[in-house]
């Protein structure tokens, strides 16, 4: 298990992050409506949390609202410019309709995949430091 004694858990207004010593950053999702504002404000926590570095991404999906296509379209286009991979952890099903619902005409622009397992979502994102 990964020593984050050091590591700040920081709260947001969409998730809470904490980065770990190994470089991946975990998210802890809410359960709230997502906007192309709220998205901003999100995407500047990380880049402060990451000091503007591109890192793998943990997050623990929640069930949240359907936002709507502006946000989903903002937010795509958001990803590739601050994480190089995500790792979904969620029970069956959840991850895969999130990504039925940002990617139905076109394929994630980083690599994305969904797990029930954390520790082999872990695993696959080392790959991705």
């Amino acid at each position: 298990m990964e020593n984050n004694v050091d590591n700040q858990f920081i709260e947001g207004e969409i998730a809470d992050y904490l980065l770990t010593d190994t470089g991946i950053l975990v998210a802890y999702s809410k359960s709230i409506l997502r906007t192309v504002e709220n998205i901003k404000a999100n995407v500047a926590l990380v880049k402060e949390i990451t000091h503007n570095k591109k890192v793998p991404l943990l997050i623990y999906l929640k069930n949240s609202p359907v936002p709507d296509k502006a946000t989903r379209k903002f937010s795509t286009e958001q990803l590739p410019h601050i994480y190089t991979a995500m790792a979904m952890v969620s029970k069956p099903g959840l991850a895969q309709l999130i990504m039925k619902l940002l990617f139905t005409f076109q394929n994630p622009p980083i690599p994305m995949k969904s797990f029930t397992d954390d520790e082999k979502a872990k695993a696959w994102l080392m790959r991705f430091l």
